[in-house]
């Protein structure tokens, strides 16, 4: 019998790195979900953690109180979302330095979806930013930010192709852009040949996969279907049968997701963006696998982020 291949996965022979975002809670109950997922993550030192910014600024308010609290209460670095739906330039820079003087200094740039809701077409607000790379030139032009951007590797369901689509993430790291976040997948080689063929066109930032631990198909599905996100045939057989079996749901969600992540150790990524959905235990146990161990939290540096 041949000896098995090497599995970085399995010896640590590169640091992983992970990040986490979450979305600003809506009501009490929310908020206590939310504040006991980042406590239970927060040990695990991620290099930030982004909260969400709803379309037209709906969560304006909520998503900054979130990123102060996270400033002023913990050692984490915040990032904050930020689109440029439905507001001015200048409502737009008044957030962005609102952000700055909470002491945050790192911006997730979205386009953002339109208001009016999905399946209508973005419209550029008059003397908004009309794009996301116009948004990430403004926001460098007022503070020295660390701007991360989307990017998708199945390409955003509005562009015309992949080749367009990578286009345009070309001109968001032309534009000042440091880090791309990936819109979640569930087949890794989509991701890889994605990044080869980005590689190919010159961009060398980092290309941040972004995981989506299934807390719960159906709605995984949905998300998939808005965000032109495929979802193969395998990881819905995984799924059959269990819509009223919660505890044989979560098992099944563990498997899947340690898969895809282990797989993309092996294939040498050491970088990951979970989408956590404000529950802390499904990440908490892939990190675990991918060999992250809680530490003691520093104190909080209340300056700058």
């Amino acid at each position: 019998m041949s000896a098995l291949a090497f599995r970085p996965s399995r010896h640590s022979t590169r640091p992983v790195k992970v990040s986490f975002e979450f979305f600003p809670p809506k009501t009490a109950e929310m908020e206590a979900s939310l504040w006991s997922a980042i406590e239970r993550l927060a040990p695990l030192r991620p290099s930030f953690v982004s909260v969400t910014y709803g379309a037209g600024g709906s969560t304006r308010e909520r998503t900054h109180n979130t990123l102060a609290r996270l400033v002023t209460e913990t050692s984490l670095r915040p990032a904050a979302h930020l689109t440029c739906v439905a507001a001015t330039k200048d409502e737009v820079d008044d957030v962005v330095r609102s952000y700055w003087a909470a002491g945050v200094r790192h911006i997730v740039a979205l386009r953002g979806d339109p208001v009016s809701g999905p399946g209508t077409r973005y419209q550029v607000h008059p003397g908004g930013y009309e794009q996301t790379c116009d948004l990430v030139a403004g926001i460098r032009r007022i503070g020295d930010f660390e701007v991360s951007v989307s990017a998708y590797p199945e390409k955003h369901p509005e562009a015309a192709s992949l080749e367009a689509d990578i286009d345009a993430l070309k001109a968001k790291v032309d534009c000042g852009a440091t880090r791309a976040i990936t819109q979640f997948f569930f087949d890794n080689d989509l991701y890889l040949r994605y990044l080869d063929r980005v590689r190919a066109r010159g961009i060398d930032i980092p290309i941040v996969p972004g995981i989506l631990p299934v807390q719960n198909f159906k709605q995984a599905a949905n998300f998939a279907a808005r965000t032109g996100a495929s979802v193969p045939d395998w990881l819905a057989a995984r799924f059959e049968g269990l819509e009223n079996d919660v505890e044989t749901r979560k098992l099944i969600a563990a498997a899947v997701a340690a898969e895809q992540v282990l797989d993309l150790v092996d294939r040498g990524v050491t970088d990951f963006h979970f989408y956590t959905m404000n529950r802390a235990d499904l990440v908490f146990a892939i990190c675990h696998l991918l060999g992250l161990r809680a530490q003691a939290a520093p104190e909080p540096a209340r300056a700058a982020a």
